[in-house]
């Protein structure tokens, strides 16, 4: 992920956290200058050559390794499991727990509630949007929860959504945390999203990033006692302690 100098600056501590997950190149006025990264590097593990794979392959075969996103296509277009693509790795995306869906509920029932009469629409997942870093660069994600504005403008003929969410709301889990903490802001700060919801039941915190010019412009974790309220759109806000409740020891 890349990110300027004054905010790694500012949020030191924050950005070598992130570090330990995935390099952060630190830019200056637009241009990289230096570069964050673990003492320990994870090697990525390229995915077989075509011709080795079986013809049952599919893309269980390919988690956790790089596969062209026309492959990926491919792979998934027969089965009912579901799937993300970011960046040239596939990523499982398991059944949600009691909890998830708890909190997903609530948060839809909230933006439901804030968008009547707004030229905003709320979706849940499943629910797939389809993110460009650029032209060679194509991504697909399925983001829990998402408000989006231009619906009418975006829509195919074929009945499926091609633009890009003004907001994006992700439930977190021990599984998932890597992912929507780091690649997932990433993705979605550099491909025009205005906002991102990190949901943490787990810790009862929702964290909101609001992205400018492939920034992060504003952000603010609230915790359990805070109302998280939206930076880019007036009047929508969620309790945190009332949308992140968990029954006893239910999992995330």
């Amino acid at each position: 992920m890349k990110a300027s100098s004054t905010e790694v600056q500012n949020n030191f501590g924050k950005y070598l956290a992130l570090a330990a997950e995935e390099e952060v190149i630190v830019t200056r006025n637009g241009v990289p200058v230096a570069k964050l990264v673990a003492v320990k590097e994870t090697e990525v593990v390229r995915r077989d050559a075509p011709n080795s794979l079986p013809e049952s392959a599919g893309p269980h075969h390919f988690v956790g390794r790089k596969a062209a996103f026309e492959e990926f296509m491919e792979l998934t277009r027969d089965t009912d499991d579901r799937y993300e693509y970011i960046d040239g790795e596939i990523y499982p995306l398991a059944i949600p727990t009691t909890t998830h869906q708890l909190v997903l509920g609530r948060l839809l029932v909230l933006f439901h509630d804030w968008s009547q009469g707004k030229a905003c629409e709320p979706f849940n997942a499943p629910f797939d949007i389809r993110l460009n870093r650029s032209k060679d660069e194509p991504n697909l994600v399925q983001p829990d929860l998402m408000i989006i504005c231009d619906l009418e403008e975006h829509l195919g003929e074929d009945g499926y959504y091609y633009g890009v969410p003004a907001l994006v709301a992700e439930i977190v889990s021990e599984s998932t945390r890597t992912k929507d903490r780091v690649k997932k802001l990433d993705l979605y700060l550099s491909c025009g999203v205005k906002e991102y919801w990190y949901v943490d039941p787990f810790n009862r915190e929702i964290t909101i990033y609001e992205f400018k010019d492939d920034n992060i412009g504003n952000y603010r974790t609230f915790r359990t006692e805070d109302t998280a309220r939206s930076f880019v759109f007036d009047g929508l806000s969620a309790p945190v302690e009332e949308v992140c409740a968990v029954y006893g020891g239910a999992s995330v």
